[in-house]
């Protein structure tokens, strides 16, 4: 159990962190798409993806079929672009930043063949 410093010191680290959005593709490498997503929480997206590799479970609705019928290790995660949370940013305009990232790079790779 976490005396009350220690769990004082945690909760002011994490409060403090330096918080990374932007834009990812996972990539199938075995048909050449990819899915291209964005979030908030780069980091956690990305542990998100290597979990459900090394477990064999979906974490994607888009690409369920295509994960259910091939190894987990024909994915890829690639971070197209990430920004960082400035401190004045709320949620919700670090997240419409993000989200009009996800738009630009939607444009950039209209020519790919994306989930």
């Amino acid at each position: 159990m976490l005396d009350s410093n220690r769990k004082k010191q945690l909760q002011t680290e994490y409060r403090e962190r330096e918080i990374i959005g932007g834009v990812y593709l996972v990539k199938n490498t075995l048909k050449n798409k990819a899915l291209l997503d964005a979030s908030t929480d780069l980091q956690g997206s990305q542990n998100r993806f290597e979990f459900a590799q090394q477990t064999g479970s979906g974490v994607f609705p888009k690409l369920q079929e295509d994960w259910n019928t091939q190894p987990s290790s024909s994915f890829e995660f690639e971070i197209l672009e990430q920004i960082k949370k400035n401190d004045s940013q709320t949620a919700a305009e670090f997240q419409a930043d993000v989200n009009l990232l996800a738009e630009i790079w939607r444009e950039k790779l209209a020519d790919k063949d994306l989930y």
